[in-house]
């Protein structure tokens, strides 16, 4: 008989449990699910552009997000969003451990709901396992078959959900149900709705276990002062360990008095841990920091007239009396990095320029010698207007005296909101005696909206034979 590499699965169904902190998670989720699924439906008015409030237009090259139109041009912002994400994310784990992972993360969001939803269907844990193991009949068959069903449902809506972000949503559902949406639509629809399926209803655990890079790096950043799920083993065991709440042991202080702890090894807590581990163990990098366990626990604790905490949020320092303080360095230099970070991206975004203009010179060939001796350089203008009406524009030099610029029929160039133009105009000067065979000048930009002194100057260079 072959000798297995790798242990077989375990499946880890978890019961339910209420408390403070699966309020606190249910509530988060519905947050969650509520911007995710409805935003791409949320209407908005803009003077130009679509009526939709997010949308991520990449035909157009255009971002919209509310009132914030941002361009090709802009996606270095979205490096400033990373950057600051990171760091937070990065301050937050050295403070309070995984708490991303338990509240926010999408992998513990949508597998909260799956596990809802096989609940709904099938029953509490009990019932779960007795169904599993049960032999094949239609019970079973309806049950399993009608929670993938749900499933299903909950993940194609996922994927169409962030479908519609990249276009506009009422009429791009319409389109997909006739069969008339692009290609992509449906393949990246049908891609989430695979994954979803695949993460939150199959796999799992083994997502935040085996496949997610943060349970393995988060280590990295954890110190004594690192809050996370811990529990009291001093009280928990006592001198003998723990003991089920027998004859003359029921009482706590009866318990104390024979040496065991308060740990009345129910189980609960282990039961109600999504990612199947024992918490009682110490900290184990499975642990996601949903703190389910500390509603498990502290309901026992409650029925058996025992104080709360057993299991809680604490520190290695507060576990052992020292002293806990988050502040250190490391987490002032978190601070200050997201505090500058977030600085310059709003100073970016409300000081950006909003008629964009670039040049470039056609080098091929560098200059013409005209007919009647002057030379000719070629350059070509990108114009871009980023305002939210029609403006018009003006070209004009500056620091090239006797140059004639040619721009063709375009005495002012007009530009709707969101509008870009490329022109190809020529410099011509007639050479003069002075010895320099390259002349720096500007192009300037005029809107004729604004005041002059806002013209938008653009280096160039001017070569003579």
């Amino acid at each position: 008989m072959a000798e297995e590499l790798f242990q077989k699965r375990i499946p880890v169904i978890p019961r339910s449990v209420s408390g403070r902190f699966r309020t606190l998670k249910t509530s988060i989720l519905i947050l969650a699910y509520g911007v995710y699924y409805l935003l791409p439906w949320l209407r908005w008015e803009r003077q130009s552009g679509p009526e939709q409030a997010v949308l991520f237009d990449i035909v157009a090259r255009k971002f919209y997000l509310f009132d914030l139109v941002v361009y090709a041009q802009d996606i270095f912002w979205l490096a400033g969003l990373l950057v600051i994400a990171a760091f937070v994310l990065f301050f937050v784990t050295s403070i309070a451990g995984r708490v991303f992972c338990g509240y926010f993360c999408f992998q513990t969001l949508w597998t909260d709901v799956f596990v809802f939803i096989e609940r709904l269907v099938q029953g509490e844990r009990n019932a779960r396992i007795k169904l599993i193991n049960a032999p094949p009949s239609f019970e079973k068959t309806f049950k399993l078959a009608l929670t993938r069903l749900l499933w299903f449902v909950v993940a194609l809506i996922t994927g169409l959900s962030f479908t519609l972000y990249w276009g506009d949503a009422p009429e791009l559902l319409m389109q997909m149900l006739q069969g008339d949406a692009p290609f992509p639509a449906y393949a990246t629809t049908l891609f989430l709705t695979v994954t979803t399926f695949v993460m939150a209803g199959m796999a799992r655990e083994q997502v935040c276990t085996y496949m997610c890079p943060y349970s393995r790096f988060q280590g990295v950043m954890y110190d004594q002062d690192t809050l996370i799920v811990a529990y009291d083993e001093e009280r928990g065991e006592g001198k003998n360990g723990r003991w089920k709440p027998i004859k003359g042991l029921l009482k706590r202080e009866d318990r104390q008095a024979k040496g065991y702890g308060d740990c009345i090894d129910c189980g609960y807590c282990v039961q109600a841990c999504p990612v199947g581990i024992d918490i009682r163990n110490g900290m184990q990098y499975q642990c996601i920091s949903c703190a389910l366990c500390i509603d498990a626990c502290n309901t026992i604790m409650d029925s058996i007239k025992y104080p709360r905490g057993l299991i809680r949020y604490s520190s290695d320092q507060q576990l052992h009396g020292r002293h806990w303080s988050w502040v250190k360095w490391k987490n002032l230099g978190y601070s200050l990095a997201i505090l500058l970070v977030t600085g310059l991206l709003i100073w970016s975004i409300t000081t950006r320029v909003l008629s964009e203009f670039r040049v470039q010179q056609i080098r091929q060939p560098l200059y013409v010698t005209l007919s009647d001796g002057t030379i000719q350089n070629r350059y070509e203008l990108k114009l871009t207007n980023k305002h939210d009406t029609t403006q018009r524009y003006g070209i004009g030099l500056r620091g090239l005296p006797d140059a004639v610029l040619d721009v063709g029929h375009f005495e002012e160039i007009e530009l709707k909101a969101g509008e870009s133009v490329q022109l190809q105009v020529r410099v011509k000067l007639m050479p003069d005696t002075r010895p320099e065979k390259i002349r720096h000048f500007n192009f300037v930009l005029l809107n004729q909206r604004e005041d002059p002194k806002l013209a938008i100057r653009q280096k160039a260079q001017f070569y003579l034979p």
